[in-house]
This record gives C-alpha cells, structure tokens and sequence, in this order.
C-alpha cells in the first residue's frame, strides 16, 4: 500500500501521523511514544530495521563509486538479507549504465544519487518506506523511471511518502491525506476532479508554504 501526505511536513511528523492512520497501533507525539506493525492479528514493536528513508537530497558517500559503495552494503549486511544477487543485477534493475557503475558518486547527478538512495533501500527489504519528496528535482526520464519502481514495491511493505504534485499521488497511491497545520484529513479520490476541492488544497498549500 502507498500512503500520501500532501505537505511539506517534516519525516517525523509524517511518522506519527500518518502511520496512526494506516492501521498501525500508535501512541504518544513527535517527542515519544511508540509504534507496533500489526499482522494476520499479531502485534511487533516497530523497529529501525523495519523502517527505510529515502532523503529528499540524496545523502551518498561521495568518496565511494557506485559499486564500491553496494558491495559494502552488501557485506555489512550479509547475514540479514535474503536471497541477495550479485551487484551488476542489482544495477540492472535500476537501469545504471555499466559506464556509471565505477565512477565515483561524487560525479553521479541528483537522479543517480537518488537511484542510488533508493536501491539500498529496496535491497534492505524494509516493511514501512518513507520517501520525502522522491521526484523532487528528477529529469522526466527519471521520474518516470521512479514512478515504475514505486508502483513495483507497493506488494509487502508500506510506502509512505510526502509529495506536493498532487497529480502524482493520485496517480501512485492507494490514499491520500492532507497535513496542513498540524491535522490530518482524508482526501478522497472521487473528490479529485472537483474544482472547489482542488483550490481548497491549493490554498492549504500556500498557507503551509507562507508560514
């Protein structure tokens, strides 16, 4: 399932909020509290494990090149990951050229860095994904490529990410909700083409945007 919360809110918020309304057990505020993953009726603490966050600026070391950077994912993480493939596999799925692949991160551009951010993640297999603003700044051919993966990981796992191209989450996800001065509000798909509807969003978003 993929959730949305059109806001600029920070991950933390989106956190708290918006996994209280996904069916997990919450309880507490931004500053305490705890979360547990309910499944088939059986309640587990929700843990770092559990939990993968794509940044909105990709965050990579830099000193490292792409496959450096994978294997060493891979080695520290041996014993947790199932079924793993070798590294040019992994590349394939995320369509980095083999000329890419032994350049250092440093010279990759924003769109590899997030590829980059992104594979980790899908390796780590988390079951909740957050993702703050995941096709922010992403030329056409890599946003598109980014909204195929996203559908792709929507099996076994929650994705959770904040977005303010409100076409994109109602094409991507399976609910929307708004976050607008701190209060959550379902937006219903079948409102979507209501004119009213969309300036109230809009409006919300420049009051966040202003504040």
């Amino acid at each position: 399932m993929i959730w949305c919360v059109e806001d600029d809110a920070s991950i933390l918020d989106i956190e708290v909020y918006t996994l209280r309304s996904t069916g997990f057990q919450a309880q507490g505020f931004a500053d305490g509290g705890a979360f547990w993953l309910e499944t088939d009726g059986r309640r587990s603490e929700v843990t770092a494990d559990d939990i993968g966050y794509v940044l909105s600026t990709p965050t990579v070391p830099e000193f490292l090149t792409g496959r450096e950077f994978l294997r060493f994912f891979l080695d520290i993480n041996e014993q947790k990951l199932q079924n793993p493939k070798p590294p040019d596999a992994y590349f394939d799925d995320m369509s980095i050229a083999p000329e890419d692949r032994d350049k250092l991160m440093k010279d990759y551009s924003h769109g590899m860095k997030n590829k980059m951010q992104m594979l980790i993640n899908i390796i780590a297999q988390p079951n909740i994904l957050l993702l703050d603003e995941p096709l922010t700044s992403l030329d056409v051919v890599v946003a598109e490529e980014m909204k195929q993966l996203l559908r792709s990981l929507k099996q076994g796992r929650i994705t959770i990410f904040s977005t303010h191209i409100m076409d994109l989450a109602l094409d991507l996800c399976d609910e929307i909700v708004l976050l607008s001065h701190g209060e959550l509000e379902v937006v219903e798909k079948s409102d979507s083409d209501n004119n009213a509807f969309k300036e109230r969003i809009i409006a919300a978003l420049r009051e966040d945007g202003d504040a």
